[in-house]
């Protein structure tokens, strides 16, 4: 092991000031999920460890670090919504990852609006520019390698329905930037957004322009 590479066994702690793992694992999107139980009480709460895992159909997932609202709101329900949380909506964004009860409505705690989504009975964030409607495809208890069960938890989910406020598509493309996302990084404050400065094309070998 050479003496220019730090190495550790999660098992074993880290020694650091801070987890490196979330800080590796970054920018991240942020799934900001909008869900509500069988008594039509609403949640809305932010998670980091978020993507996109397959496109035809579109899938999403994120991951829940113990059985939270959103989790028992979803198996319940069977369906959720993925609003796009950006640099304008992040203080409400923020505010509504507040450890509330269930009984807490976060779109009333952070002053968002719940929009009527088309197909599923789960409202969305009117303030947000894009958002997807989703029915929920697989809740899986995680396990780690020596398949012990974990209080972590995996929510995938089939988008059914997309919302794109259409002052970001320019000539029928989605301007990505535009919409200013944030991205999740990984010190206990950090935040990432995006601009046309970090861009860059690079196309697939075989895939470029003609």
């Amino acid at each position: 092991m050479s003496d220019s590479t730090y190495f550790y066994q999660p098992k074993s702690g880290h020694g650091l000031p801070h987890d490196p793992f979330k800080s590796i694992i970054g920018p991240r999107p942020i799934g900001w999920i909008s869900s509500q139980d069988k008594d039509g009480v609403l949640n809305l709460a932010p998670y980091s460890f978020f993507s996109a895992f397959c496109d035809t159909p579109p899938i999403i997932g994120f991951g829940s670090s113990g059985w939270k609202d959103s989790v028992r709101n979803i198996e319940q329900s069977g369906e959720f919504c993925w609003n796009l949380a950006t640099r304008p909506l992040a203080e409400q964004m923020n505010e509504s990852s507040a450890g509330v009860g269930p009984e807490v409505d976060e779109f009333a705690l952070a002053g968002l609006t719940p929009a009527t989504s088309e197909i599923v009975s789960v409202p969305r964030v009117a303030e947000t520019p894009v958002s997807f409607e989703c029915r929920l495809t697989q809740l899986i208890q995680m396990t780690s390698a020596a398949g012990e069960k974990l209080d972590n938890w995996l929510i995938l989910g089939e988008v059914v329905g997309v919302h794109i406020d259409k002052e970001y598509l320019v000539d029928g493309i989605y301007q990505t930037i535009a919409a200013q996302p944030i991205l999740r990084a990984g010190g206990p404050a950090s935040y990432f957004g995006i601009s046309a400065d970090n861009e860059f094309m690079m196309f697939r070998p075989g895939m470029g322009p003609k």
